[in-house]
């Protein structure tokens, strides 16, 4: 079971992009996915998940900026982050547990990660 992210890099406040999350050796059938970010300094939160039923939880604080999305053959789960501004800066992490995380937004939910993206929002 492998995640393997994709999709970071530089980007001015105000713009957008998608962060890819790939499943390698398995598909996204029965697990429940989500995506944290790490800034320096501070502690791994939890942004967005997609339940194994296809729910999707945001962040309150930052939902109307993120769309948590999987592709047909459920092995490629996109977030779009919109309007970032420079404290979204951070790595990103995709996550996964089979069937559910009792608490979506606490990293020890989940049994599997990627190794992370690198975004940084700066002018």
């Amino acid at each position: 079971v492998q995640l393997v992210e994709s999709g970071g890099g530089s980007v001015h406040p105000g713009g957008s992009l998608t962060l890819s999350c790939a499943a390698s050796g398995f598909t996204f059938h029965d697990y429940s996915i989500a995506w944290f970010r790490q800034a320096p300094g501070k502690e791994r939160e939890g942004i967005a998940s997609l339940g194994h039923d296809g729910a999707p939880y945001y962040k309150e604080s930052m939902k109307d900026g993120l769309t948590i999305s999987i592709d047909d053959d459920r092995i490629i789960v996109n977030l779009r982050v919109g309007n970032v501004k420079t404290e979204d800066t951070a790595v990103y992490y995709c996550s996964a547990v089979w069937w559910y995380a009792l608490f979506w937004y606490y990293a020890s939910s989940y049994d599997h990660w990627g190794q992370g993206t690198q975004v940084t929002v700066s002018s």
